[in-house]
Formats: C-alpha cells, structure tokens, sequence
C-alpha cells in the first residue's frame, strides 16, 4: 500500500512540472460547460466562479469506482500578450473514483485560463489535459 501512494505521489509531481512548463501535456479544448464532458469517463470537466472577492477554478472527473483517480485545476494567467500562462492558483485530488478539486480563490487582472489534467493517478499516458479560451 505505502508503494502505491509513493507511485501516486512521484506521478502527481510528474504532472505538475509537466503542466508547469509553457506547451501543454495533452490535447486542449475549450469546453465551457460541465455537462457535456460528465459523462465521459477520465475527461476532466472545467468550470470557474467569479465574484467581486475573484475567481475560482473548479475541476471534476468521472472514473471508475475502483479506480485511483487523479484530478488537478489550475488558474493560470499571462502577463503580456504572447508570454507564457503562469499558474496563480493549484488544486489537485487523488481519490478512488470520481474527483473533483477547486483552488483557492484568487484576485487576477491579467487574461487567465482554467486547465485542468484528469485521469488514472498511476498512468500518465491516459490523463488528459483541457483549457478554456482565455477570459
């Protein structure tokens, strides 16, 4: 069990550098609504809150009971026009089964995106990356 939580843990530091650096880990998209992805196992499912205090970022998969599952949010935000997205805000959950992890709220000015990377905690090679259009 301990070796299992070790591999969890190396492969959620894996996906944080990966998800740290400027390209994208996997394939993209800018789906806004959290219905239209719920359904569709190990594809994480974006949404955001704004209010006058800032914004949060929400991210939420479905998986497999039995499986371990891994889900990570980030609100990232680009200072100039063409400098890299630099996350501002991280939240990420290993649970069995479906997850679900919000960041902390955060007050952002400049253009943000919300990415999130969800799927099997153990097999990098089948999570996947999403983002919405910058706002």
């Amino acid at each position: 069990m301990r070796t299992r939580i070790a591999a969890v843990m190396m492969t959620v530091a894996g996906i944080a550098t990966l998800t740290a650096g400027p390209a994208m880990a996997a394939t993209a998209t800018s789906e806004t609504g959290t219905a239209a992805c719920a359904t569709v196992l190990n594809r994480p499912c974006i949404s955001h809150q704004i209010d006058g205090e800032g914004i949060v970022g929400v991210a939420q998969v479905s998986a497999d009971p039995n499986q371990l599952t891994m889900v990570q949010v980030e609100v990232r935000t680009q200072q100039a026009w063409g400098s890299p997205w630099e996350p501002v805000a991280s939240a990420t959950t290993v649970r069995l089964g479906s997850a679900q992890a919000v960041t902390p709220r955060v007050t952002a000015t400049a253009p943000r995106i919300i990415c999130a990377t969800a799927g099997p905690a153990l097999d990098a090679s089948k999570q996947v990356t999403t983002c919405t259009n910058p706002f």
